[in-house]
């Protein structure tokens, strides 16, 4: 029953979970609480139907700079370890090859200048430049059909982790579960949080909940959240709903085209299913929305708190939809749910990946996609590129637009260092075995370099 906790985090989707195991499994903080107001956990957007599945490492992202990769790159590692370490079966994940793609010569331009200049060859060891016949051999549809005269060029790594988000929440969960004075509460909603002496105070349909600590991960939520307690006001959202379509084993892997720089989304790509290598996924597409939920208009007046209604969120949103290259792009991307013609607007980018893709052989899948939140800095009216962090006194509100699956064990890693000061340094964070039990999981090239001159130095 609802009751008294050092800890109390607001969320079970991917965020929150990572943060339980963390804090659960390696620290000694004496009681912790998960909530979620959905009956089930991951049921919203780290539901396996309602995200692209990828685990993004900044290697093939080409709207990532070197140093937001580098950042990034960490984080992937820490949960691809994870994966490999508790995952010996492949429920949770499959590991596929994955690419950026460049088509005609411009874009086989900017990835080589990308790999040798750049420095993304440096930083990503197993990362390597493969040509036509290559990627043929890996990817024969991607050839197939394509005019023999167009340059083509892919950097490509066997590190394509395709994630079922979902069930990594739940085995987060199921691992926090095993210590003791650790309690997970689904269809519980919080109602009201309140700052006390000592802490807060969390009203919920379930009861009340007193904490020393609180954190929470609720998506676009926690920005509604904490503007109620007077927290982000120079924030909004922008709500953008991610759609995909379905083909017939065209792809065996993940393969990316080259994202403009400008845009926070993810560039077009195709990946086989993380349960179905046989059906393709082609996406994300992305529309704006006046809600927090994909198909809940109730969360229309959740967006409307966030927004707030004020002539800085209107100008801030009139600047960034002004834009010469997100304008059109918002608007193109309008057309993809309308029937028929959203196929046939869609078709020239699945085409751009497997060019001998028909008009039939594709289709919009329903009920697939799920909202990233989007964040707006309303005083310097521009996006935020990724994820958001607000602090307060004892509070942590997390906003995580991708890549915030992919960075969750290291951001759940950071939160814990904050609550251990939050909660006056009584409490140790195990860091070294948390690495252990995560990123020491993660292969190196290193490691099969090392593996095949042993097999080598046997052989002769």
């Amino acid at each position: 029953m609802p009751g008294t906790y050092d800890l109390v985090i607001v969320g079970g989707g991917i965020s929150g979970a990572s943060l339980l195991y963390t804090t659960a499994k390696f620290t000694d903080i004496d009681s912790i609480a998960l909530i979620e107001k959905e009956s089930e956990l991951a049921s919203i957007n780290s539901h396996h139907t309602n995200n692209s599945q990828t685990l993004h490492f900044g290697d093939i992202e080409t709207n990532y700079t070197l140093e937001k990769a580098r950042d990034v790159k960490e984080g992937a590692e820490l949960l691809a370890g994870y994966l490999e370490g508790h995952d010996s079966d492949r429920e949770m994940h499959a590991k596929r090859s994955k690419m950026v793609l460049g088509v005609g010569e411009e874009e086989v331009a900017e990835l080589e200048k990308r790999y040798d200049e750049e420095g993304f060859g440096d930083l990503f060891p197993k990362l390597r430049p493969i040509e036509r016949d290559e990627i043929a051999d890996i990817e024969p549809k991607v050839v197939d059909g394509r005019d023999p005269d167009t340059e083509l060029l892919a950097l490509q790594t066997p590190d394509g982790y395709v994630v079922d988000y979902g069930e990594t929440t739940r085995s987060f969960v199921s691992e926090a579960a095993e210590e003791p004075d650790v309690d997970v509460y689904t269809g519980t909603a919080v109602t009201d949080i309140t700052p006390t002496v000592d802490g807060f105070t969390l009203e919920t349909t379930d009861g009340r909940f007193d904490c020393d600590a609180t954190v929470v991960a609720a998506g676009c939520h926690s920005l509604q959240m904490a503007k109620e307690l007077g927290y982000g006001e120079e924030k909004v959202l922008l709500p953008v709903a991610g759609s995909f379509f379905l083909a017939d084993d065209l792809l065996n892997g993940k393969v990316y085209t080259l994202q403009m720089k400008k845009l926070p989304f993810a560039a077009v790509h195709g990946d086989a299913d993380v349960h179905d290598a046989s059906i393709t996924r082609f996406g994300p597409t992305a529309k704006l929305v006046p809600t927090l939920e994909r198909g809940r208009l109730s969360t229309t007046k959740d967006f409307l708190d966030v927004f707030g209604l004020n002539v800085a969120a209107f100008h801030s949103y009139a600047n960034i939809l002004s834009d010469r290259v997100l304008l059109p792009y918002v608007l193109r991307n309008l057309l993809y749910d309308l029937p028929e013609v959203g196929r046939r607007q869609f078709l020239p980018h699945v085409q751009k990946v497997v060019p001998s893709v028909d008009l039939d052989d594709i289709e919009r899948a329903s009920g697939y996609g799920g909202v990233r939140p989007q964040i707006v800095d309303t005083n310097e009216k521009s996006l935020d590129m990724g994820e958001a962090k607000i602090v307060g006194d004892d509070i942590i509100f997390n906003i995580t637009p991708s890549p915030g699956a992919s960075t969750c064990l290291k951001n759940a890693m950071r939160d814990t260092r904050t609550l251990l000061e939050f909660l006056d340094g009584d409490y140790e964070f195990d860091e070294e075995a948390f690495r252990a039990d995560t990123i020491g999981n993660f292969p190196r090239a290193s490691d099969a370099s090392r593996a095949d001159g042993e097999v080598s130095a046997t052989d002769d």
